[in-house]
């Protein structure tokens, strides 16, 4: 089935570039020329995966992705022009799964598009299910539920989440984890896996995030999921 890829940027050019280049490989492309008209155009349209520019007047990237969020968590790709490390955390703390850097090769963000949207959108056996006291994970649906609450992951949040589920009580260094995900928004960055288990945080923990009952900092180490967790507080 065709992919419909929804290209956020305030220069005509780039939109153009962009729309002849993933047609070419088979994607539906849509545009929007800020924030503010990409929001309309992803409630109507229901892109499959977004590319967003950062820097756009109107409503910037940063806050498109603030509504956004609250609406879809349809996989993102940001494009910018900026390339300091606090930029790219800012952007991973709201909910961006990936980080192209301007000027950037268009085999390389095809290949980065394909990658996301596998892991968005994987055919998985429908058997795969983790359970974890009161926590499961669906790897076919991509669905996290805690007791009878469903929980909105981004694609990172879900696979970080799958990783630690599938050995509660093991612990891993954020080396490891950004080994196993291989995705492209944890290469080479490893306060990036804090960004996302602080995201997850807030989505799956009860209480407060500072004293997590599902994903537990094991200091000087990393991170775990907690076996004992029974989900009474959730």
């Amino acid at each position: 089935m065709t992919k419909t890829i929804l290209v956020v940027d305030d220069k005509p050019s780039v939109t153009r570039l962009l729309k002849d280049y993933l047609t070419e490989y088979d994607f539906r492309v849509v545009t929007a020329r800020d924030g503010r008209e990409a929001l309309y155009v992803a409630r109507y349209e229901k892109p499959d995966l977004v590319l967003l520019d950062i820097m756009m007047p109107e409503m910037d990237g940063y806050e498109f992705m603030r509504h956004f969020r609250k609406e879809r968590n349809t996989p993102v790709i940001m494009l910018t022009a900026k390339i300091e490390e606090t930029d790219k955390v800012i952007g991973l703390e709201l909910g961006a799964d990936d980080y192209v850097t301007k000027p950037f090769g268009m085999a390389e963000l095809v290949a980065r598009i394909r990658a996301l949207l596998r892991r968005a959108y994987q055919d998985t056996p429908s058997n795969e299910v983790l359970r974890v006291g009161m926590v499961s994970l669906d790897r076919s649906t991509r669905m996290v539920m805690i007791g009878a609450r469903k929980v909105q992951l981004t694609p990172s949040e879900f696979d970080l989440m799958a990783v630690l589920m599938a050995a509660p009580g093991q612990v891993f260094s954020r080396a490891d984890l950004l080994e196993r995900l291989k995705g492209n928004a944890f290469e080479n960055v490893e306060r990036t896996v804090d960004t996302h288990v602080r995201n997850l945080r807030a989505k799956v923990e009860a209480g407060s995030p500072d004293e997590p009952q599902y994903i537990q900092t094991v200091y000087g180490v990393g991170y775990r999921f907690n076996p004992e967790a029974d989900g009474t507080t959730a």
